[in-house]
This record gives C-alpha cells, sequence and structure tokens, in this order.
C-alpha cells in the first residue's frame, strides 16, 4: 500500500476506538474509522509506516450483513453523532464488549470478566446536547445541528435525531428558524467572522426542566434575543423551560464556552434527580449525559466499593460530586477533588441541599492537591478514580498508588487511557479484580468501562 492511494476492501476484526480491519482483495491491512464489520468500503492511506496503515473512509460500497436494525435515524450515515443506529442493539453491545476486553486482556488475564450492561434507552437518553451554527454545504442556507461525519465544518440539519426526545427537537427547529429570518451569519472557523456559534439544550430527564443557552459572539444586536426568548416560551414542550441564556464568546478556539452570561429568562441552572439526591445543574457542569445509565454506572461503582461502613473515600476528578454524594450515605467520609471551580461550588450546593455532612470537595488539580490531603485529611481507606478521557498523570498516579489503600475503582470513558493506567498500577502491585463495560451512549461506539484493582499484599496472592 502507498500513501494517498485509494483501495476497496471489507472490514473484518474491530479495535477501539472503532478501528476497523479492512483487508483488500490482494490481502493487504489497513486500519480504518468509522466502519462495520462485513462492509465493502473504499479508502484512502493516510498513514504509511513499518508495514503498518491507516486510512479515510470514503464511501461503503455494500453493507454488512448485519446491518438489519429498523427504524434508524433519518440521518444516519450523514451526522457523525451515531454510528451503529444501523446495526441491532445487541450486536452493538458485542462490539463494544469485544473492544473493552481485547484491551483489558493485555494488562491481566486473571480477572473476572462481568460482562457489559446496556443502556436502560436505546432511544432519547441525552440529557444534554451541544449543536453548531453554520450551513450544510458551502454558501448554502443557515442550519443548526451537528457535524458531518469525517468532516469538520459542514453543519448536518438532525430535526429527528433520535438520542434526544421531542424537546430537544422542537427546540432546535424553533431556534434555526427564528435565525433564518434575520440573515445573522454564523462564526467561520477560519476567518473568525460571524456572530451565531452554539446551542446548549440541558434537560433534566427525572424533573423535566429545561435550558436553553444560546452561544454568539458580542456582534449580535441585543434586541434580537427578547424575540428569541419570546419564540422559545412559545413552544408547547413535555418539560418545562425554566432557564434561557445568553453567551458571549469571541474565543477563536471552536469550543462551547462563555466569556460573559446573561440570563435571558428564569434562572441559570436546572434541577436533576439520581438514587433520591437532587442537583443543580449550571451550563458547564459535568454530569452525565445518560440519566438513567448513570444509574446503572454508579450502581456498579457502590458494588465495586464493597463496604464503605466507617471508611473514609476519596473520589478524585469528582466533577458536581455526583459519585460522591451518591456513596456518602454508607461511608464514614467522603472527600471529592476537582480542578473545575463551577463544579466544586456546584457539588458543594448539592451536599448541602441533599443534607449530606460528611462530604467534602477540595478545588484543584489532584496533582497538587494530594500533598494537601496527606497533611490535613484523613487518610483514605477506598479511592474511586473517574478521570478526563487521557487518564490520571503519571506523575499523580504515583501519589495515588502511595496511600496504599485496599481498592481502588477506576470509571473511563476512553478505555485505552484506563488499559495504560492499570499498567502502572499493577506494576505497583495491584491487581485487577473484576471489571465490566456499562453502555451509556447507545447507537455510537463510545463505553464506560469500570475496573476494580486490589492491592496484593503478597506475591502472587490476591487481596
Amino acid at each position: 500500500m502507498k500513501k494517498g492511494q485509494i483501495y476497496q476492501g471489507v472490514a473484518g476484526e474491530i479495535r477501539f476506538p472503532n478501528r476497523a480491519v479492512v483487508e483488500t482483495e490482494e490481502g493487504e491491512q489497513c486500519l480504518v474509522d468509522n466502519v462495520i464489520p462485513g462492509q465493502k468500503v473504499e479508502f484512502r492511506v493516510e498513514k504509511a509506516k513499518n508495514g503498518r496503515f491507516q486510512g479515510r473512509l470514503l464511501q461503503v460500497i455494500e453493507k454488512s450483513e448485519i446491518e438489519t436494525a429498523k427504524d434508524v435515524c433519518a440521518h444516519f450515515g450523514v451526522c457523525g453523532g451515531c454510528l451503529y443506529q444501523s446495526v441491532p442493539y445487541i450486536q452493538q453491545l458485542r462490539f463494544k464488549e469485544y473492544q473493552v476486553r481485547s484491551l483489558l486482556d493485555r494488562v491481566e488475564s486473571d480477572y473476572k470478566w462481568e460482562g457489559i450492561k446496556s443502556s436502560p434507552q436505546q432511544y432519547a437518553y441525552r440529557n444534554k446536547m451541544e449543536f453548531s451554527f453554520g450551513n450544510e454545504v458551502k454558501d448554502g442556507p443557515l442550519t443548526l445541528g451537528l457535524h458531518r461525519r469525517g468532516g469538520f465544518y459542514d453543519i448536518v440539519p438532525v430535526n429527528e435525531c433520535r438520542i434526544v426526545d421531542e424537546d430537544f427537537r422542537k427546540i432546535l427547529m424553533i431556534t434555526q428558524m427564528y435565525f433564518r429570518a434575520f440573515n445573522l451569519p454564523f462564526y467561520h472557523k477560519l476567518s473568525h467572522e460571524g456572530v451565531l456559534r452554539h446551542l446548549l439544550v440541558r434537560k433534566g430527564l427525572a424533573t423535566g426542566e429545561i435550558m436553553v443557552a444560546l452561544v454568539t459572539t458580542s456582534g449580535i444586536p441585543q434586541d434580537i434575543l427578547g424575540g428569541f426568548t419570546t419564540s422559545l416560551q412559545s413552544l408547547s414542550l413535555s418539560g418545562e423551560l425554566v432557564s434561557i441564556l445568553h453567551m458571549k464568546n469571541d474565543n477563536p478556539a471552536d469550543m462551547v464556552q462563555s466569556e460573559e452570561t446573561t440570563v435571558l429568562y428564569g434562572r441559570d441552572y436546572i434541577y436533576e434527580q439520581l438514587f433520591n439526591l437532587r442537583f443543580k445543574i449550571t451550563p458547564f457542569s459535568f454530569f452525565q449525559t445518560n440519566t438513567a445509565g448513570a444509574q446503572v454506572l454508579y450502581d456498579t461503582v457502590r458494588g465495586y466499593l464493597g463496604t464503605t461502613k466507617d471508611k473514609v473515600v476519596y473520589d478524585l476528578y469528582s466533577g458536581t460530586g455526583t459519585i460522591a454524594q451518591v456513596l456518602a450515605p454508607a461511608a464514614a467520609r467522603v472527600i471529592g477533588v476537582e480542578i473545575v471551580p463551577e463544579a466544586v461550588e456546584s457539588a458543594r450546593e448539592n451536599t448541602k441541599m441533599n443534607g449530606l455532612s460528611n462530604c467534602e470537595f477540595l478545588c484543584g488539580d489532584v496533582l497538587d492537591v494530594i500533598d494537601e490531603m496527606k497533611a490535613s485529611c484523613e487518610k483514605p481507606d477506598l479511592i474511586v478514580l473517574d478521570p478526563p478521557r487521557d487518564g490520571v498523570s503519571a506523575k499523580a498516579l504515583q501519589k495515588i498508588i502511595q496511600f496504599d489503600v485496599n481498592r481502588i475503582v477506576y470509571i473511563s470513558c476512553k478505555p485505552t487511557s484506563l488499559v495504560r493506567d492499570m499498567e502502572i498500577l499493577t506494576d505497583a502491585g495491584y491487581i485487577v479484580e473484576r471489571a465490566c463495560a456499562v453502555d451509556m451512549f447507545a447507537g455510537t461506539y463510545n463505553i464506560e468501562t469500570v475496573a476494580v484493582l486490589t492491592k496484593s499484599r503478597n506475591k502472587g496472592v490476591r487481596a
């Protein structure tokens, strides 16, 4: 194979993150993303080094025999959001389980694999969406939706998106219609010109409370925002619209953020419920995007931790403190650490609201805060790690190991990062005892993995 050349082949084995081994008629192999096993595809070789090749999908020539799912989303195949919807859900779970387990088996072979737990909802499960303004084709009409699969600039309208409920779709459509009427330009990533950037929608699936946040540059005419608020309030929704926000963002980086937030209606937060606990969620609070799936995930974490009575638990990378508060009723004390000040503030507010006096949250990077904790906090009996996608930094992990706890539960949304960190933990004397996958993202290749590692006090003997 040569870089830049175009080939055809059939997809076989699948590796995380949904990277299939595509074999040509001549027997040559290339790794290609976003391909389903059994598909015949056309691809271009993008990387070639030491006899290994990576390619970019150009088109699916023939469907796979396993693509038999009915009632597939109208945007499937064009929108970059979902990849597996054409495959029956049970097969989606098999794909994900295989990818996770094949990675974990490289680190530890003698552990109990407990399979994959399905999402309670296959559709309409997301409680948060970030839509982008743009156009579907160059110089086309204003569009609000998601990025085209494999593209960076084109935006696909997703008025029939299946992973959200009807309220999300109604808000999406009326927003697009409203701003089309004013002929306002979207923000161009290359020229850094334009006004309309993103639309953030959050909904408490247990409470029904809805937040809408419009993100624009500071150049938007202020009188337009009043009409936007009125148009949203005119919608007939199953949930309750309690928050409409305007966020100014002149930063050239293509990400949803706010340099100044104005409340156009209601308040700047919504409430959600989980395990009979109530959580205040602000625009940028971290909260699992699948509320029903989060209950499955956190139930798994509680089971893997074991008995927490009279024990001190550290929840590192605690976000808005969801896990910490789920664990607190049965623990002596839970201490969370989170680097995002807004998340820490929310965690503290939620703790007071839920009447939990044995929860404490510290703000800062885990790498730095750990040193303070060693001097001022009780030594942990158990540790929960729920880091960002890139995992725990090597330096922070070494400091965590020094606590010498008997049990660590690691939650990961990127199993390759989990495996890297597991290798460091096993070298330090920890043993992978049990692990499983939890599907929080039906229709996509994303997956959560939970593993419990126990400290071996004697070589070859499990703790």
